[in-house]
């Protein structure tokens, strides 16, 4: 009987979630004598052709070319996930998203006339139907072996949907924002990154994107008074995670007047 076919692909994005999948290492040998690596570039150069059970996919859409790969991809794999933050919420580079295209390639190349970008740098759910989401930048690899196991064994991945602020609590990690008065988006961030800036003594910059019971409004209200600097939360808000729907109506929202922030314009 053969082995499930597996490929891993890349588009707009820093390889990042592609090295968690290498920094498996003896995961990835594990899942080796379940699966078939069909096509992975970062890794191998031999590749089979599709189709294939499941498609790994990291990066954002930024260019037409791209549209039209990943639009192919999904012709191709009986399973599709987003892989990382880039993929499921457009990535850094979708900070490009809040300004006009056409002004920034005026001011960073010399002949942006060269230069054939879609509008804006969007997730691939905006495109193709993503049969899961698996957040982080990089990913958690240890989530990314439980996704792969939950497809092989035909079931839907247990991942944790709390927020960091949880994380913190169980690991008595002093809370940022009521201790140490720094702004830090654990309240509204899905767990995974296993606390890494709490634990630094630094705020939590949303890696992992919004947590499903996230409340924008209550966080940004409970950060705005421990500001460092005009505008540190909304450039929170507008990070890496930037684009993921709960984030960008909050950094929207920043950029509104005070009286329409706190609702009390009538």
């Amino acid at each position: 009987m053969s082995k499930p076919t597996v490929a891993v692909y890349k588009f707009s994005s820093c390889d990042g979630c592609q090295l968690s999948i290498l920094n498996l290492e003896d995961e990835l040998l594990d899942l080796a004598g379940a699966i078939e690596i069909a096509y992975f570039l970062e890794a191998r150069r031999r590749t089979l052709p599709g189709p294939y059970d499941i498609a790994l996919v990291e990066g954002s859409i930024t260019t037409p070319h791209e549209l039209e790969r990943i639009q192919e991809i999904r012709k191709q794999a009986k399973i599709l996930v987003a892989l990382g933050t880039c993929a499921t919420a457009g990535g850094i580079q979708a900070l490009r998203n809040f300004a006009r295209l056409d002004d920034l390639a005026l001011a960073v190349y010399e002949h942006p006339e060269y230069l054939h970008a879609l509008p804006k740098s969007t997730p691939l759910a905006e495109h193709v139907k993503v049969d899961f989401e698996l957040w982080g930048c990089p990913v958690n690899k240890y989530q990314l072996v439980e996704v792969i196991q939950a497809f092989l064994q035909k079931r839907r991945p247990m991942l944790p949907t709390q927020s960091v602020c949880l994380d913190c609590k169980r690991r008595g990690i002093v809370c940022m924002v009521v201790a140490h008065g720094v702004a830090c988006l654990g309240p509204a961030t899905r767990t995974g990154c296993g606390v890494l800036c709490p634990a630094s003594g630094r705020g939590c910059y949303g890696c992992f994107g919004p947590a499903p019971s996230a409340d924008a409004k209550t966080v940004i209200a409970a950060l705005l008074p421990v500001e460092r600097y005009p505008g540190e939360v909304r450039s929170l808000f507008a990070n890496i995670s930037n684009y993921a729907p709960a984030f960008r109506t909050a950094a929207e929202l920043l950029s509104a007047t005070p009286a329409q922030i706190t609702g009390e314009n009538k």
